[in-house]
């Protein structure tokens, strides 16, 4: 396949990577790779496809979701239960530098794309698997969904506050072990650049999540050392100077006034000095402040209620004072900071038209190119991948008439 100038100066220019993963993790990690460099082939059951293609809302016609984690990609639908289509991913695989699976334990070696037969067609292979749980321990076979896995880290918990639980509003066990499987794939690679060893990275989204929750566990952490006395780090809501308030219009924001360098600044805007404690310790930052919590909680709103929302953030821009907007995704989209960190990108798609993309925050620093292809039809490279593979028109043809590759 024939490389821009452009990728060729990306860090995983030449790196080819088969993409067996679907949803999030793996799709996340994958397009990664490829704003990085990489020739990523995303492999799909003929028919549905990655069933996040009919996650909603849509363009017009393509999930928007789907569009978010699947640029930089090609796609080839293949049925892997049947032996031919099998032939066709072992052929992919050897060709490899890296394989990501997100099968349940087991499935993958049902279907002859598992670690040992990869090793076999390419010795020095990368593998990674993303499942919720791990290939081992006693959740190990539970499907790996977000809201189980965040829950089981103890992440949930912590959030209530000592309240009633609720529902994430983010995927933390998703992006978590896309983040680890991203890392363990780099580093995997940077090891056999030296080595020539492969690699089998074994990415869980609890474990991921969990290594991630060191400040959700502190206390437990001091509790099983035998500190059962330890004070609490407050940082969800407790903390009068770090929790969410009214503007005068009925708009929330969100404060952060932690230091008491912050709090100092804001107290003496909002001409409050005797607010500020002359003996606040370091310790301070993350408690929830005792006896002054409700007078600090009780002046903050006040300001915060005494204008509307916009004002409110205007003044504390001026004053470089860190609280911000609590925005609504249409909100944040429009956010003048996302303009001038020109996070929102618009790209030419094929279907839809001119459509919005999330920058890749490491364009700025020359590491990656996002607009290199949108997020590919089910089976749109079909044809050109398995010409690559060797497959001759007959063969292609014999392929696409017995449904291994789709019609």
């Amino acid at each position: 396949m024939a490389q821009s100038k452009t990728e060729a100066r990306l860090p995983l220019a030449g790196v080819r990577v088969v993409d067996f993963s679907r949803l999030l993790p793996g799709p996340w990690c994958t397009q990664m790779l490829g704003d990085l460099g990489a020739e990523v082939v995303k492999v799909e059951q003929p028919g549905a496809g990655d069933v996040a293609r009919h996650n909603p809302p849509s363009y017009r016609e393509s999930s928007v979701y789907f569009n978010s984690v699947n640029r930089n990609k090609r796609s080839l639908s293949l049925d892997l239960s049947k032996p031919r289509g099998r032939e066709v991913a072992h052929r992919l695989i050897a060709r490899a530098d890296i394989v990501i699976e997100s099968f349940r334990r087991g499935v993958p070696a049902k279907l002859g794309i598992d670690y040992d037969t990869a090793r076999k067609l390419k010795p020095d292979i990368i593998y990674c698997s993303i499942t919720g749980f791990g290939q081992t321990g006693a959740y190990a076979r539970i499907p790996g969904h977000d809201l189980v896995v965040q829950a089981a880290t103890g992440l949930i918990a912590a959030a209530a506050n000592g309240g009633t639980a609720t529902v994430p509003g983010f995927q933390a066990g998703d992006y978590a072990a896309a983040a680890y499987a991203t890392i363990g794939i780099l580093a995997a690679l940077n090891r056999r650049r030296d080595t020539g060893m492969p690699c089998y990275i074994d990415t869980s989204m609890f474990d991921s999540l969990f290594s991630m929750c060191n400040i959700v566990l502190t206390s437990g952490m001091a509790h099983i050392a035998g500190n059962r006395g330890a004070q609490a780090m407050e940082v969800w809501g407790g903390n009068p100077r770090y929790s969410i308030y009214t503007a005068q219009d009925g708009r929330a924001v969100a404060v952060s006034l932690l230091e008491a360098r912050i709090w100092k600044s804001f107290c003496d805007l909002i001409g409050r000095p005797d607010l500020v404690s002359a003996d606040e310790s370091h310790s301070d930052r993350h408690s929830s402040h005792g006896e002054r919590a409700a007078i600090y909680r009780k002046a903050i709103q006040d300001y915060c209620g005494s204008m509307p929302r916009d004002l409110l953030i205007e003044k504390m821009l001026a004053a470089d004072i860190p609280i911000s907007p609590v925005n609504s995704a249409d909100e944040a989209l429009e956010d003048i900071h996302v303009r001038d960190r020109k996070l929102i990108e618009w790209v030419e798609h094929p279907l839809e038209g001119r459509i919005p993309q999330i920058a890749n925050p490491l364009g700025v620093s020359g590491l990656t190119d996002t607009q290199r292809s949108v997020a590919p039809a089910l089976g749109a490279d079909n044809d050109a991948i398995l010409s690559e593979l060797g497959f001759g028109d007959a063969e292609r043809a014999s392929l696409r008439s017995d449904n291994i590759i789709g019609t």
